[in-house]
């Protein structure tokens, strides 16, 4: 069974394309003009066990937002194809990762449900052109072109690069574990029946 998808979308503002392997190994080829966010993809890739290229080319010229907006709508839309009816699959995933003062916790539903919880520090401060608040326009256009019930809790640190590192590392962990499939699972994981 291919869990493959090749996902594009062009704008005025931004042209994504994305190709994803669920049962990859963690290769990442990321090029989206900002450095920091291709940083945090990579960890997503590494620890989700993905294969995922993207490239996204955008008008930073204005600012950063569409072109991270628009790798998260893209992002969720390959991972839904990826996934075609979500059949087999564990459904759920969780994971808490820790990185040097930072704690969070990524939990997941696949439930075709798209909310996002954003929890993080009152306090964090930005030090960088790449923001946590920037970071949370990913994960709202990844959970709700992905229909994933997402709940992100930075539980404490000071330096951001560090709270978003444990986030991104986090939710690839619990994106894994609820994309794996499991033999015991027939059809989509609900007592609906279908998701």
């Amino acid at each position: 069974m291919s869990r493959q998808s090749n996902v594009s979308r062009q704008t005025k503002e931004t042209q994504i394309e994305i190709r994803l392997d669920l049962d990859g190994t963690g290769q990442a080829e990321i090029d989206s003009g900002i450095p920091f966010f291709d940083h945090m993809l990579t960890a997503f890739t590494v620890h989700g066990f993905f294969d995922l290229k993207v490239l996204a080319k955008g008008d930073l010229e204005v600012d950063l937002h569409h072109t991270i907006e628009d790798t998260g709508l893209v992002l969720g839309q390959a991972f839904q194809e990826a996934l075609t009816g979500k059949e087999g699959i564990m459904r759920f995933g969780d994971s808490c990762v820790p990185m040097d003062e930072a704690l969070s916790r990524v939990t997941i539903d696949l439930s075709n449900r798209p909310y996002l919880v954003y929890h993080i520090p009152d306090d964090l401060k930005s030090r960088g052109v790449f923001d946590a608040y920037l970071a949370k326009e990913f994960f709202q256009a990844l959970c709700v072109k992905g229909g994933f019930n997402l709940h992100i809790n930075a539980y404490y640190g000071v330096n951001e690069h560090h709270v978003l590192e444990s986030v991104f590392k986090a939710l690839g962990r619990s994106l894994h574990s609820a994309t794996r499939p499991n033999d015991r699972i027939i059809g989509a994981l609900s007592s609906k029946g279908s998701l």
